[in-house]
């Protein structure tokens, strides 16, 4: 085997043991929080030593900001794949799905909305930041597209059902009906989506 492929074998497998502590660091945000959770808890979830973690991230900051842009990525490259037949809502409607089964899998903590400490901390990663713009824009484009084709209520100001939108994928209801309620994965997200964009009112036929 030549250096390079060596080389190349452990650039995979460097990059396949990153994974895996981003996969036990968002397990971990989801269940514990910022402030509870370690570089112990990351390193013993997966098997590795404490300064093999370190080897990694060097601080508890920086891996929590690598998750995060994970997830921004993620959303990123879920809005990107949707068809170009879907219109605006739709699309609005599909990611805001994908999010609510990626929370109710574990693995979307909403973490810049619980902490004032964490939301600072995250913004001041441009990495992370430069992420979330991206990704607003896009957004902020589908709500006024949706908005201009009457989808969406064009009274409304466009930022208004842009927050509204980003509060549903952080809504502690959906924990709520995943615990306490006898409704399945699949009910849970439909009606979230329901309560988003068609609200609490019924409507008449």
């Amino acid at each position: 085997m030549s250096i390079f492929s060596k080389l190349n074998f452990k650039d995979q497998a460097f990059r396949l043991r990153e994974d895996a502590i981003l996969d036990a660091t968002t397990t971990i945000l989801a269940s514990k929080g910022f402030d509870l959770m370690t570089m112990d808890d990351v390193a013993n979830q997966i098997g590795i030593s404490k300064p093999s973690l370190y080897k990694h991230f060097k601080s508890k900051e920086d891996l929590v900001g690598a998750a995060m842009i994970r997830l921004i990525d993620g959303a990123i490259s879920q809005l990107e794949s949707l068809p170009e037949s879907l219109n605006a809502k739709e699309k609005l409607g599909a990611l805001l799905e994908w999010a609510l089964r990626v929370r109710l899998g574990g693995g979307l903590p909403f973490l810049p909305s619980t902490s004032n400490a964490v939301r600072e901390m995250l913004m001041r990663n441009l990495k992370y930041v430069g992420r979330v713009i991206k990704l607003n824009n896009q957004l902020e484009k589908l709500v006024i597209r949706a908005q201009k084709e009457g989808d969406l209520n064009p009274d409304l100001h466009s930022d208004v059902i842009l927050f509204s939108y980003y509060a549903r994928s952080c809504d502690p209801a959906v924990e709520y009906l995943q615990k306490f309620s006898k409704m399945d994965t699949d009910s849970i997200v439909e009606n979230m989506l329901r309560v988003c964009f068609q609200g609490l009112e019924k409507i008449s036929k």
